[in-house]
């Protein structure tokens, strides 16, 4: 009840203010109509007497936002009422609203989205405790040529250390899964119980991996994700104490990650088990990586010379097996380590998106400075009844603050819309999955929106409040809109639209050019009509060599018979993007020099058919045979492009080398040449190796089929096979035309992403040229009149509204053209086959841009051209 007596009073004060604001007016309406009836009276012509009243009470005007200043009426009620007012401007114009938002929505929500993910991905702190403490420890021999670690190194990096409070090691591993429904393949984390202590984990439910998990005859258990403990294991605690079979050996499950956390040092995983390390004869393979957290106080430069230290103890112990004595223990900051490239697409993304919010600002500047000349009129009479400059700026600016406000809302449910696109779109970002719109993502919309705003404003502003248009009344509405300032600021807006349209069209014409020309790359193999199913055996049931290689010999040969099936093989490694196969070795001929890193190559077990299946031609030299078993000397074929390598002048057959870092082990033999296969991506060489599966012991494999029965039925009949011979085992089946499609996803996201933006860059370009010359031609529509009225042809007026246009694109496209050869640098890391300057892929571009702006010109050109002469004068 107390507040009623105060909401009256405010009632009553409002009341009181409105009816002073009342009495100003009259007031000021009728000194101004006693002054027009004296110096009509005086001989005055009404319409100047008119004028000439309401300019010399302007003072007056003035005088009365002094007295409302002085009787308490507030600048935020002016606020409002100018809100108010934009609105129902808006409300009455809404084909240049809706254009507007949208316009500038699209712009802002890109921007956003981009934000967002840069964020997430360069900005944002790890989450982890204290991650700046993190970091990851690899083997380095140059800043650019980084790979993982052996056992011998984690093992030397536990016991020597002395810069980590926490260090542990882990890999990613393909693991067949079974105890938990279905078998299936699944990604899982190997990890020793420092990995966890680093990243400072915690568990939802039971415990983690401990140091005496890590021991050879421990038995294995495990942690598992939040989603898989409800979804598979009947919850987050009834989970714990449960068994779950990884490669066929039985795991304990002893805890439950908080819910969110299935992604740990950027392994996203659904188990996690503990890692036990074996004694190794052997520096490599190296296949660990390394995770710390740096004691208080010390410094990535501190871990380094730590670390080097360590290198040099161990490399005299091992340099009969791995000769690169130039190669340290290095750390490199995890946040940098997860990164890695990532950062070169995600600033392409953030350049594309940049240049299109400001061909958006440009275009909506444009439209709010054509509306602004329509409003001239209004401005003037404002100014002419005591409007200041400052009130006059304050209603533009409102009206640009409203429009902008109205975009940037619709630029937040876009924003929202593109990272959940963006997020399966483009999966192979790191931390993509968790960019989100968050707090400091909205601020970046709120200063984005506001910054657009002052700029979407400012021509107008200054157009409108400069010389005679705020300084005069006009009445002669034929001149609203032509001052030179405002069409020469139209012009500018026009030219930087297409100056910045044109290095995204250049950019999106060079990355698919790039693009056609990865697709035109001969891979070595025919991908239609094969598909392939990768096995994993697990060592409990296959414990041998004898075992395994039993099981191989057994699932080619059923597969071999079954119906259309025309060819099988195994192999190691499947094409065209298997990067993580590779294989040390050092020539006997031609050796390394001492303390220099050896050569490296994909390295493949496979069996004969293989070849056949994949239709690799055999060159030069002499195939597998039954002889070369695993008791019969190593041999191996290699690629044409292997031996061109190494042998430019002469035949590689015959050649030998020691492999793996093994010196003491017996030479292998290179036996034939084969065909080219690419193995380490399509824009990668097709150096590759073969051995016979007889000589090479694997618990993996790929088996690859080509038949005539189609690819589901195919892959169908080769899961019955496996089945057949063990139904426990889990596989992954894919077709190689799958995989060509894959290895290409990268190149296709980025050209896909480009090219939209640089499409919506030359839509927005040609609809801002088209909504200017409309307005031009319907604010000169007498000038026009007059011209048909004097003789000229409708085609020559058409054609001066085309060469206009066509003038602003030639300049646009100069300035984009330098833009262009600024930016080839940057681009060309990002081509294949390419140059970033291709004179015919800017040259095209050019003429594409000119002819988008002849065609957006030519409607509003030929409806000039239409004017009816003495109906044009005779409105006006």
């Amino acid at each position: 009840m107390s507040m009623i007596p105060d909401w009256s009073e405010r009632l009553k004060a409002l009341f009181m203010r409105r009816r002073q604001e009342e009495e100003l007016d009259d007031e000021l309406r009728f000194h101004v109509d006693r002054e027009v009836e004296e110096r009509i009276k005086a001989g005055a012509d009404p319409a100047a007497a008119r004028r000439a009243a309401t300019v010399a009470f302007g003072g007056m005007g003035r005088m009365k936002e002094e007295v409302r200043d002085a009787r308490g009426v507030r600048p935020v009620e002016d606020f409002f009422a100018d809100v108010r007012y934009s609105l129902r401007g808006l409300r009455a114009s809404p084909v240049f609203a809706a254009a507007a938002i949208l316009v500038l929505g699209l712009g802002l929500g890109a921007s956003t989205a981009v934000f967002t993910i840069a964020d997430q991905i360069l900005l944002s702190d790890l989450p982890y405790p204290d991650a700046g403490r993190l970091v990851s420890v690899r083997q380095k021999n140059s800043p650019t040529n980084i790979w993982n670690l052996s056992t011998v190194d984690g093992q030397a990096i536990q016991a020597q250390q002395k810069s980590f409070d926490a260090f542990g090691l882990v890999r990613r591993n393909d693991v067949a899964l079974s105890g938990a429904g279905r078998p299936e393949q699944i990604t899982a984390g190997l990890a020793t119980a420092g990995f966890f202590q680093a990243l400072s984990v915690r568990v939802a439910a039971g415990r983690l991996v401990l140091p005496t998990d890590e021991a050879v005859a421990a038995p294995g258990v495990a942690v598992v994700s939040d989603a898989m403990a409800r979804e598979r294991l009947g919850g987050v605690h009834a989970a714990v104490g449960r068994s779950i079979t990884i490669d066929g050996i039985s795991h304990e499950v002893v805890g439950v990650l908080p819910p969110g956390v299935d992604e740990l040092a950027s392994i996203r995983a659904q188990v996690w088990y503990n890692l036990k390390l074996q004694t190794p004869t052997r520096r490599g393979p190296f296949w660990l990586r390394g995770i710390g957290r740096l004691r208080t106080g010390l410094t990535i430069a501190d871990a380094t010379r730590d670390l080097a230290g360590i290198s040099a103890r161990i490399f005299p112990i091992w340099a009969s097996g791995f000769r690169d004595q130039s190669a340290k223990l290095a750390p490199i900051s995890l946040r940098e380590s997860i990164i890695g490239t990532s950062g070169r697409q995600v600033g392409l993304f953030a350049a594309a998106v940049l240049l299109v919010l400001l061909i958006a600002v440009a275009n909506v500047a444009t439209l709010m400075l054509v509306r602004a000349s329509a409003r001239e009129q209004e401005l003037a009479v404002r100014s002419a009844l005591g409007a200041a400059r400052s009130r006059l700026a304050r209603l533009l600016m409102t009206d640009s603050l409203v429009l902008t406000t109205m975009a940037g809302l619709v630029g937040v449910g876009l924003a929202a819309l593109g990272l959940r696109l963006t997020s399966a779109f483009a999966g192979g970002l790191p931390r993509i999955h968790a960019a989100h719109l968050g707090a400091r993502a909205l601020a970046f919309a709120a200063a984005a929106t506001a910054v657009s705003g002052l700029l979407v404003s400012t021509p107008a502003l200054l157009a409108s409040l400069s010389g005679r248009s705020a300084g005069s009344l006009r009445l002669d509405t034929r001149r609203a809109g032509t001052s030179r300032r405002s069409n020469l600021t139209r012009s500018v807006l026009v030219v930087a639209e297409f100056a910045l349209a044109l290095p995204l069209l250049a950019g999106a014409g060079l990355l698919l050019q790039s693009f056609v020309r990865l697709q035109q790359v001969d891979l070595g193999f025919e991908p239609k009509g094969a598909v392939s199913i990768a096995i994993s055996l697990p060592p409990i049931r296959y414990p041998d060599y004898p075992a395994r290689r039993r099981f191989w010999r057994l699932v080619e040969q059923r597969a071999v018979a079954l119906p259309g099936v025309t060819a099988a093989g195994l192999t190691l490694n499947v094409p065209p993007d298997n990067p993580y196969d590779e294989n040390n070795f050092d020539l006997i001929d031609r050796p390394v020099p001492s303390g220099t890193a050896e050569p490296t190559a994909p390295w493949s077990g496979i069996t004969p058919g293989y070849l056949q299946t994949l239709g690799i031609p055999f060159l030069e030299g002499r195939r597998f045979a039954e002889a070369d078993s695993e008791s019969a000397p190593p041999v191996v074929l290699v690629s044409r492009a292997w031996a061109r390598h190494y042998y430019p002048q002469e035949s590689a057959v015959g050649k030998q080398m020691v492999s793996g870092g093994c010196t003491t082990c017996p030479p292998t033999t290179v036996i034939g040449v084969v065909g080219d296969v690419k193995y380490l991506g399509v824009a990668a060489g097709a150096d590759a190796v073969y051995s016979p599966l007889a000589q090479y012991d694997a618990r993996q494999m790929s088996l690859v089929v080509r038949s005539t029965l189609g690819d589901g039925p195919a892959i169908r009949a080769l899961r019955d096979v496996v089945a057949g011979l063990d139904a426990d085992l889990a596989v992954v089946e894919t077709t190689l035309e799958r995989r060509v499609v894959d290895s290409l996803a990268g190149p296709f996201q980025w050209t896909a992403v480009l090219g939209a933006f640089a499409a919506t860059a030359m839509i927005l370009a040609a609809l801002g040229v088209f909504g200017l010359m409309s307005y031009g031609v319907r604010q000169r529509r007498r000038e026009i009149g007059v011209r048909l009225a004097l003789g000229a042809a409708p085609g020559s007026v058409t054609g001066m509204v085309v060469r206009r246009v066509v003038g602003y694109a030639v300049v646009g496209c100069g300035i984009g053209v330098a833009l262009t050869l600024l930016m080839g640098r940057w681009l060309s890391s990002f081509l294949f086959g390419v140059a970033a300057t291709d004179p015919l892929t800017v040259g095209g571009v050019v003429i594409l841009l000119l002819a988008t702006a002849g065609v957006a010109c030519w409607v509003p050109g030929r409806e000039a051209g239409r004017i009816h002469p003495i109906e044009a004068i005779s409105n006006e």
